[in-house]
């Protein structure tokens, strides 16, 4: 795909824009994604929480536009992070699991993977990572090798958030693709890179990726110590032991951090030309929250995958709107793509769609089939039916999962079973198995 991808984004290729900087905006938005990490169903307040104060993601929803029903591709860090970049299911590009700072340092997503920052790179855009990129350490793998003009941030799952030393003692806080540690907490600095590329590309367009640390662990909010230091692995978690109120802290200063990021877009007269989307790459750790639902990080239960989600654009997004829309991360690469009035290389099929009909109120249309796997589970969807693990949901009834209708519709059973079959086999072929995909015959069993 390589050489199709390459012919077809010209110069863009790479990450180098082939429009000079200041062109004109042309109707073009800028796109402002921010991923949060296991972050939960249930721990914002718009979303029903009680327990953490975030007044500036609260104030996102209440100008924008809330999901309900939106879903990580994955139940764990990487193989989200590879369907957001590729617009793919994971699966296709072998990242199925997580990239381990112990044993995956010399392996990462490939570079022939098309990415939407070198689809926007050729677009005209400015494209820039912030924060966590977890598809590769080597530096071979980074972002600067998949189309972002700028990275600065951790290429591992996790850092300290004080001594940015990863879980098996690296020191890992990036400039491009060169090491280059600056003080400061994680959260904040990700905030601070992003107010100054906004600033330094006010004339647009541009696409910036704030990808928080927030709020995996280790538990540390910013007046805590550091628990890591370079050398000394085996420290993976660390922090504080009363986590709850570490998460509420962690996640407060998120909140803070992205209300200055929408205060800048609002000084530079920027907020009806750019889309804010936020969401989370899975659902919740120990000490989080996924509200009503059923499970948490790692499972393919609706509380590992169903996450919130808020999309802001003042002018096009009506305030104080919501849908019920079925929508996943890996949908954010084609709607950008469109919105920027792009042109996608020859031979590049994207698994995601264009969710923006849902800023207009419209629908989407019928329900697609969606798939997870992970390890030994295997999930799909098709409207409100639920396969999962052999058990099957009507999610209208039944949102916790709790009744397994399987025996009262053994045909729908069966049917959705071959369906996740067959699509497992086919995202799947000829993809190497560095991540250890299971066997298909394996996924229908807890």
């Amino acid at each position: 795909m390589k050489a199709v991808a390459a012919a077809a984004l010209g110069a863009g290729y790479g990450g180098c824009s082939s429009i000079p900087d200041g062109s004109p905006r042309e109707g073009r938005p800028n796109f402002i994604i921010i991923m949060a990490d296991d972050l939960g169903y249930g721990d914002l307040g718009c979303y029903g929480s009680e327990a953490i104060d975030t007044p500036h993601l609260d104030a996102l929803a209440a100008g924008g536009l809330r999901f309900t029903d939106f879903h990580s591709n994955g139940a764990v860090c990487s193989p989200t992070r590879a369907a957001l970049l590729t617009g793919r299911y994971q699966q296709r590009c072998g990242i199925s699991g997580v990239v381990t700072a112990k044993s995956h340092r010399h392996t990462g997503m490939e570079l022939d993977e098309v990415t939407f920052a070198e689809v926007l790179a050729a677009e005209g855009y400015r494209t820039a990572l912030f924060g966590k990129w977890h598809l590769g350490y080597d530096r071979a793998f980074g972002p600067v090798k998949q189309g972002f003009d700028e990275f600065a941030g951790f290429v591992s799952g996790n850092v300290d958030y004080h001594s940015h030393i990863d879980q098996v003692g690296y020191e890992d806080w990036w400039h491009a693709d060169r090491l280059h540690d600056e003080e400061g907490y994680t959260t904040d600095l990700i905030t601070d890179h992003g107010l100054r590329f906004i600033e330094q590309n006010r004339h647009g367009p541009f696409c910036l990726y704030l990808a928080h640390e927030c709020p995996h662990y280790p538990y540390q909010a910013r007046a805590d110590e550091p628990v890591r230091r370079a050398g000394e692995p085996g420290k993976t978690q660390g922090g504080r032991r009363d986590r709850k109120a570490a998460l509420a802290e962690m996640i407060a200063a998120m909140d803070s951090g992205i209300g200055s990021i929408r205060r800048r877009v609002q000084e530079l007269g920027l907020e009806k030309d750019t889309l804010i989307f936020f969401c989370s790459d899975n659902g919740p750790a120990g000490p989080g929250s996924a509200g009503p639902l059923r499970g948490k990080k790692g499972s393919l239960h609706e509380g590992g995958h169903r996450v919130p989600a808020l999309a802001h654009w003042p002018g096009r997004i009506a305030p104080g709107t919501t849908t019920d829309q079925t929508a996943m991360t890996m949908d954010l690469f084609p709607t950008m793509v469109s919105l920027a009035k792009g042109t996608l290389p020859a031979g590049l099929k994207l698994d995601g769609v264009d969710i923006s009909p849902l800023f207009d109120g419209r629908s989407l249309g019928e329900p697609r089939p969606l798939f997870w796997s992970y390890k030994k589970q295997a999930a799909m969807r098709q409207g409100p039916w639920k396969l999962v693990n052999g058990a099957l949901y009507n999610l209208d009834d039944d949102l916790g999962e709790e009744v397994d209708l399987a025996e009262k519709d053994p045909a729908r059973l069966a049917r959705m079973a071959a369906r996740y079959d067959t699509w497992f086999t086919e995202v799947t072929r000829g993809v190497g198995n560095r991540l250890d995909i299971p066997p298909v015959s394996d996924l229908h069993h807890d």
